[in-house]
């Protein structure tokens, strides 16, 4: 990351972040004096210590000083932790208001924009970046503040106990400085680097868990070890060449130290032995400038921390300002719900990531009311179609409309409350499976809720469960079948009560009899409603009031099963090979 951009994202974190902790900043600033002062205090309180109790013999001092050290100490440590604490807690505030616009970023982002990243980036960004960015808030800017008046302070303290040992250590100083920043900005790289390696295995642990039946069932748990093994050794490499250039720099550190301390020695010994310097002197000089290395180097290396934070800080903005297309807007009008027919007009529709078109000049009409299927092979276009209806997708040519509307004129919140969606990719939280069911309407009732379960064919397996509608379904609903979760998912539907049921191969993983429950439930949400059903088993939609057939993207006929069979060549083929 070169200078500007350092400093774009360093702005910007200020800008709306950090300045509205002002306040609580400039009271760590004033703490940081005072732990400044006293560092120095402690080490100026060995010149009359040394002075009068050690050189003068005089003990009228012996309690005063050793009093006085300790209050300076005390004082240090109390408002360090003060400091301390005030500055976490601002760090803590801004990365959780970070970690809040992240997840509102993935709650309002288009479906698109999710598809095309994992989610283990996104929880990398919420958990691992924000806490980058705590760092850099928390510990980077008090060690800022703290580091910066101790040197100033001790420095002053240090010339003026003796401008000409004072002005050589300046020159080691430097040094010392110099050494550290180059190691910082070092580290700064390699931290980087540990934190993208660090992301990639967050990704790779959620792929793990989520395909654990799939790794067993084809028997490629040795693979996947492999792949963590190679993906943990990279962080773990990165960590410890990061570790390894701590380490690298010590015995030159070391050494540099022990050359400034012994040329010191040296020089003093010059100065005293002409007059120039008494040896309280000394000693106060030299705890000045033993206390004074340690923030020199802190803050030399303070490059690391402002480069990880930034970075991580980078990754963020990424995810947060990624714009949103597909958004509600209060100042259009809502829909107005009568026959519920939905209509398109031309529709185009091409993915990001492809350059054909999944959709092509689609142009149909589906009557209110009524059951409508979609029916092709995959990759035809049916379930796009679905896609486009509630907006999880917005055309980029044509419209969409219901009952004379476009549904890109209204309120999305006003077009998703008529729309229930049933499909083959069931998501149940791990939650009761009344929270679950109670989710698409929340002033549900119990007696809302047993009704749905019943008009599902749910409620004679819930009956059986231990806590009945308390029972917790597990994550993704892991504790039910696959036919009890879809019964849930109906239910959800149902108590929803909207007038449009979209269903997306709702059965195509049930076994028989499954099915045949979930098919009666199903018969039971979609009464009176208006249904578009993209149909796995062609033997489902035989009731359908009209079925459109798709291929290749576009209609190719349409009609009931009964005249399809007779005229359309695509959908017979379709169909007898499923009977066979």
């Amino acid at each position: 990351m070169d200078y500007e951009e350092l400093k774009k994202y360093l702005k910007r974190l200020y800008l709306q972040y950090v300045s509205f902790h002002i306040k609580t900043i400039l009271i760590c600033l004033f703490l940081s004096i005072l732990v400044a002062g006293s560092t120095s205090a402690t080490a100026w309180l060995l010149d009359p210590a040394v002075k009068k109790i050690f050189v003068e013999k005089d003990q009228t001092l012996a309690w005063l000083i050793p009093i006085a050290i300790i209050f300076a100490f005390t004082t240090k440590g109390l408002t360090l932790y003060f400091a301390r604490l005030n500055i976490l807690k601002v760090g803590q505030k801004i990365s959780g208001e970070l970690q809040k616009q992240i997840t509102k970023s993935i709650l309002f982002s288009d479906i698109q924009t999710l598809d095309s990243r994992h989610s283990g980036k996104y929880i990398s960004n919420i958990m691992y970046d924000c806490g980058q960015v705590h760092t850099l808030v928390s510990t980077g800017v008090l060690n800022i503040m703290k580091d910066s008046f101790s040197v100033i302070f001790l420095i002053s303290l240090m010339f003026y106990q003796n401008w000409k040992l004072a002005l050589f250590a300046m020159i080691m100083i430097p040094l010392a400085a110099g050494l550290a920043k180059n190691l910082g900005r070092k580290m700064g790289k390699a931290t980087v680097q540990a934190s993208e390696t660090s992301g990639r295995l967050v990704t790779f642990l959620t792929d793990i868990f989520r395909a654990s039946k799939m790794i067993r069932v084809y028997q490629k748990e040795e693979i996947e070890e492999k792949k963590s093994i190679e993906v943990i050794s990279q962080l773990v490499s990165k960590n410890i060449r990061l570790a390894s250039l701590i380490i690298r720099a010590t015995p030159i550190m070391e050494t540099l130290t022990g050359i400034m301390i012994a040329g010191f020695i040296f020089y003093s010994g010059k100065l005293i032995s002409a007059g120039e310097l008494e040896v309280n002197n000394f000693f106060s000089f030299l705890a000045a400038m033993m206390l004074a290395y340690q923030p020199v180097r802190s803050l030399a290396t303070i490059n690391m921390t402002i480069h990880q934070g930034t970075a991580a800080a980078k990754r963020i903005f990424t995810v947060i300002d990624k714009p949103i297309e597909i958004k509600n807007d209060d100042d259009l009008p809502s829909l107005s719900v009568n026959k519920c027919e939905v209509e398109f007009n031309d529709v185009d529709y091409k993915y990001d990531s492809t350059n054909e078109k999944a959709i092509k000049d689609i142009n149909f009409k589906l009557e209110g009311g009524k059951i409508t299927a979609l029916v092709g092979q995959s990759g035809a276009g049916k379930s796009t179609i679905i896609n486009l209806i509630p907006r999880f997708y917005d055309p980029q040519k044509g419209t969409i409309k219901i009952d004379g509307q476009d549904i890109k004129k209204i309120k999305l919140t006003s077009l998703r409350k008529q729309i229930a969606l049933v499909s083959q990719d069931i998501v149940l939280f791990d939650d009761t499976i009344r929270n679950n069911i109670a989710y698409a309407n929340p002033e549900a009732t119990h007696n809302d809720i047993e009704n749905a379960c019943k008009f599902a064919a749910a409620d004679e397996f819930i009956d059986k469960l231990p806590n009945k509608f308390d029972s917790l379904v597990g994550e993704n609903g892991v504790k039910l079948s696959g036919g009890q979760k879809q019964r849930i998912s109906i239910a959800r539907a149902i108590i929803k009560n909207s007038p449009i049921i979209l269903l997306d191969e709702a059965t195509s993983s049930l076994d028989a009899e499954s099915e045949r429950v979930v098919q009666n439930a199903i018969n039971n949400l979609i009464k009176g409603r208006t249904t578009i059903v993209i149909a796995h088993r062609l033997s489902t939609i035989h009731n359908a009031n009209k079925i459109f057939v798709l291929k290749n993207g576009k209609v190719i006929d349409s009609g009931n099963h009964s005249f399809l069979i007779e005229n359309c060549n695509e959908y017979k083929v379709l169909y007898k090979t499923q009977l066979k």
